[in-house]
């Protein structure tokens, strides 16, 4: 009776948004998997989970009513035991389904390197001395996320790589640091996963001092809140649930892609065959009809019959062109 009660909770506002990682040796994610699935399914958990043999990547929204529960249930698990959990700044739903997959690696970072040690982490950081740190004019702050996440906020000062995915971050975050390897390095990420290969990645190419932010910017948005620190986070931190951002300060730092007004409102193209995250203002969402371009306004338009026939494999020409023809979006544009 109470999974039941916790099922029907489960797409209430009185839900928990919180997000967990850690890098542990996993013989069996397959195994583990079905574990979770019957666990936290009961609980009326969903989320977005990735298991690998290097251990867990886990963002869920939990009915508040379940939360002592599911705390107990990932301390029954030895190699998830006190996990540390960071709660996002925003309660309520954020996902309409518990996903939970078997991945080669957690995040994707095309490392082959056999040597490569991804233990070998930098010095953990909290928010007051992160703080400190992020002061001193010789630091290096670097954002360890892809670019579509830091347009709409970043800390000052920080370097942005123009990284679509991990694996293209975490060179491009090498090349900027360049040759002096014994400034101190200063890293963030949204919860801190990306962070611990990120600066594994830099120990492992020599630099000395790496620091990073522990839990990332949801926990960082949490303490400053709590503890009346200063915030220099400016504007809003992406996160890779239906909410798409949760704002972390008033500022707004980019603008919309289609009329270049001050805007931080992040979205997916309306039209399916494109779906990708772009900036509008509330004003064109009203004239694109929530489309990134003309082509995927013109396609949104089509009879349904012709976009079934799209998605189908049949495309009209209009299809699938979305961001290609969104000037200011394209690289370098």
């Amino acid at each position: 009776m109470l999974a039941i009660l916790y099922h029907s909770l489960a797409k209430d506002m009185d839900s928990i948004t919180l997000s967990f990682y850690r890098y542990v040796r996993l013989e069996n994610p397959a195994d583990m998997r079905q574990t979770l699935l019957v666990a936290w399914e009961s609980l009326g958990v969903l989320g977005r989970v990735y298991l690998a043999h290097e251990g867990i990547n886990a963002q869920v929204a939990v009915p508040a009513v379940a939360m002592d529960a599911f705390r107990a249930s990932v301390d029954a698990l030895e190699p998830f035991a006190k996990v540390p959990f960071k709660i996002a700044v925003q309660h309520g739903p954020s996902f309409e389904k518990l996903r939970i997959k078997v991945r080669p690696k957690l995040v994707a970072d095309g490392i082959e390197d056999t040597s490569f040690d991804v233990t070998d982490v930098g010095t953990h950081l909290d928010a007051q001395t992160f703080n400190a740190l992020a002061s001193q004019e010789d630091v290096r702050i670097v954002d360890m996320r892809n670019q579509y996440e830091s347009r709409i906020g970043h800390f000052q000062d920080a370097h942005l790589p123009d990284a679509d995915t991990f694996e293209q971050a975490l060179p491009m975050a090498k090349a900027l640091l360049g040759e002096d390897k014994d400034a101190p390095v200063l890293l963030y990420c949204t919860g801190g996963i990306r962070c611990e290969k990120a600066s594994a990645y830099l120990k492992h190419h020599g630099y000395k001092r790496v620091h990073q932010l522990h839990g990332g910017i949801i926990q960082y948005a949490h303490d400053v809140r709590e503890q009346g620190l200063p915030n220099l986070f400016r504007g809003k931190n992406f996160v890779f649930d239906n909410r798409l951002a949760e704002r972390i300060s008033d500022d707004v730092v980019s603008h919309c892609d289609q009329c270049s007004a001050a805007s931080d409102d992040i979205r997916n193209c309306a039209n399916d065959m494109c779906h990708v995250l772009f900036i509008q203002c509330s004003t064109c969402a009203l004239a694109y009809g929530g489309a990134c371009s003309d082509a995927c306004k013109q396609f949104l338009a089509l009879p349904e019959a012709e976009r079934r026939a799209a998605h189908a494999g049949n495309a009209h020409p209009t299809a699938r062109k979305g961001i290609r023809e969104h000037t200011r979006y394209q690289k370098g544009a």
